[in-house]
């Protein structure tokens, strides 16, 4: 028998962009206010996860960018300024 392989973890941009979703449609849900008070709570918890998954997703991708613009010194990024025209 052939040992099965793990499947593969899904990337971080990924999973942001899974979470998000989920997010944008929890809060759907909620917005509609059509759910008891349980299930509100439960949603809201859901929310809270997703959220803090979403902001670790996007500081490891600003980390991933300042070691990208400068690996030597990965502080001395500065933010993006969109030109003016």
């Amino acid at each position: 028998m052939a040992a099965k392989t793990p499947a593969t973890p899904p990337s971080p941009v990924a999973q942001f962009e899974s979470s998000l979703d989920e997010l944008e449609t929890l809060v759907q849900k909620m917005e509609k206010g059509e759910m008891s008070l349980d299930e509100s709570l439960a949603a809201y918890e859901r929310g809270v996860s997703l959220y803090r998954q979403c902001q670790g997703a996007l500081e490891q991708a600003e980390l991933r960018v300042r070691l990208l613009t400068d690996p030597a010194e990965p502080d001395s990024a500065q933010p993006f300024q969109p030109d003016a025209g």
